[in-house]
């Protein structure tokens, strides 16, 4: 793999990550808002840690699923597929969230979660709206504090989905609800409560999250990494 020259002074900012995780990063952040360059940047935050990391498989991991969507509707319209991606994804193949690996750096690796189908939010959230797209539906991911969300239009109109409770379809005042029951009594507005995510902040969120274990965790040069590909994230930003 070449050198990933994006930024000045790059090579003497990776240090701890490992480098074939730190240039596949870089790389996708020259056309981060493309979806295809979202995962694959995600995935390479997994390479720092797990040896078999393959863009390849997770690239037919996620083929797989979506002709399984589209097999699955003849008539191919947005609201049939929009009602069978839920059925493939979570109740064939089982992807649920799983509070006991909020512990875990594993639940925050796109590749790991694709294969043990249980993760944080954020990840289940990404794994639905790349099979989504590739059945040509459109979805965004939704900032939302302590819980992702994605907000998905069929038809043209906007819903709330719940990735991490098997893809439940949430009218605004039940995604209220459920914000409250996380982080207690909120005045504030939809805007601020359901704000649409740009790619860079997906990334940024799933950084954050493997910063704040790896500190509780005390696993320093772990730590070190993930703030090299913040860093990095964050130069391509300003």
């Amino acid at each position: 793999m070449a050198r990933f020259r994006g930024c000045v002074g790059v090579d003497e900012k990776q240090r701890y990550c490992r480098q074939d995780a730190y240039e596949l990063f870089g790389e996708q952040l020259l056309e981060i808002e493309r979806t295809d360059n979202l995962w694959k940047a995600t995935a390479a935050i997994a390479m720092h840690a797990l040896d078999d990391v393959r863009s390849d498989d997770v690239e037919a991991r996620f083929a797989d699923l979506a002709d399984r969507v589209r097999r699955g509707v003849e008539s191919g319209r947005e609201v049939a597929l929009q009602a069978h991606l839920p059925r493939v994804l979570f109740e064939e193949e089982g992807f649920a969230g799983n509070s006991q690996q909020n512990r875990s750096a594993l639940s925050s690796y796109l590749p790991a979660v694709l294969e043990t189908r249980c993760g944080l939010p954020i990840l289940l959230s990404l794994g639905y709206k790349v099979v989504a797209e590739r059945v040509s539906l459109r979805v965004v991911g939704v900032n939302s504090p302590g819980h992702f969300l994605c907000r998905a239009y069929v038809d043209g109109q906007p819903m709330l989905i719940d990735a991490y409770h098997g893809g439940e379809w949430l009218p605004p005042a039940e995604a209220r609800k459920r914000l409250a029951d996380i982080l207690g009594t909120m005045k504030r507005p939809d805007h601020q409560l359901f704000p649409t995510a740009s790619h860079r902040q997906w990334l940024n969120r799933i950084l954050t999250n493997l910063q704040r274990l790896f500190q509780f965790e005390n696993r320093q040069n772990d730590l070190q990494a993930m703030n090299e590909l913040q860093n990095l994230l964050s130069s391509f930003t300003t």
